[in-house]
């Protein structure tokens, strides 16, 4: 009831306004998805089909709101970039992290019968959200390299356990054998022992999912006399090019224009 003498209770509502000018990057992230994983039957060291259903999700959240510029994605973490100008409910960030959150947990749950067939939902799978501001193009592409380093260096230590296990040694004694190894003796285990050359895995697995508007023709209904016509649509698209180097920016200057 607007005007009534019950509204100053909404006095007690905090100003959570996020900084203007600046990126805002609202990252979801699995809650207790190591056991949600055992439980679900994962494959290890990585499963295309929990990938392909969190990259769907992405998807669905860059549909439902179109000032994301981009997503990246890597295991059960993904993290939007909303542009600088973003002016969507205010910039507050309770609502836009849990709306964010509550679209792609939803979209989690609507999909996951069509990459898991034959296997029911045990519980309700739980993502929590958090906003950062990046207040320049240079710290925001710091920060999506963080993530696809992150990415590389739990991939190539996963990918290694999990190798040894399989080979016969305990969880404790692929840990103990993998302490304080180093990227070359990782990959010298890989290739030595087990045959893998790890520039060779699937990129996928080692830089992450990277979500673009891209652009498509297609062939629609013209509104008064139903003749084909050819219209321009963007699409959010996976792709997983590395983002630490320079290339991607240059090939992408949209992005952060």
């Amino acid at each position: 009831m607007a005007k009534s003498r019950f509204e100053y209770v909404k006095n007690f509502e905090a100003d959570d306004s996020l900084l203007p000018h600046c990126w805002i990057v609202i990252r979801v992230d699995g809650k207790g998805f190591t056991r949600f994983s055992q439980e679900h039957g994962f494959g290890k060291p990585n499963d295309a089909r929990a990938l392909d259903l969190m990259d769907k999700c992405a998807k669905e959240v860059m549909q439902a709101f179109g000032d994301i510029r981009l997503a990246y994605g890597e295991s059960d973490e993904y993290s939007f970039v909303f542009s600088k100008t973003c002016s969507l409910y205010g910039r507050r960030a309770s609502k836009l992290v849990s709306l964010v959150t509550s679209c792609f947990t939803g979209s989690y749950v609507r999909f996951w019968g069509e990459f898991f067939p034959d296997t029911q939902l045990q519980w309700t799978p739980m993502f929590d959200g958090r906003a950062i501001c990046y207040p320049t193009d240079a710290i925001l592409k710091d920060y999506l390299a963080w993530r696809q380093a992150d990415t590389h260096i739990n991939n190539q230590y996963n990918t290694c356990f999990w190798a040894l296990v399989k080979s016969g040694k305990s969880k404790t004694e692929a840990q103990e054998a993998l302490q304080g190894t180093q990227t070359e003796h990782k990959n010298e285990l890989l290739f030595s022992s087990f045959g893998i050359n790890y520039a060779s895995l699937p990129a996928r697995f080692r830089k992450g999912s990277v979500v673009l508007r891209t652009k498509h023709k297609k062939l629609v209904k013209h509104l008064d006399d139903g003749t084909p016509v050819e219209r321009e649509f963007s699409a959010p698209t996976v792709c997983h090019d590395d983002i630490i180097g320079t290339a991607f920016w240059k090939q992408h200057p949209e992005l952060l224009a």
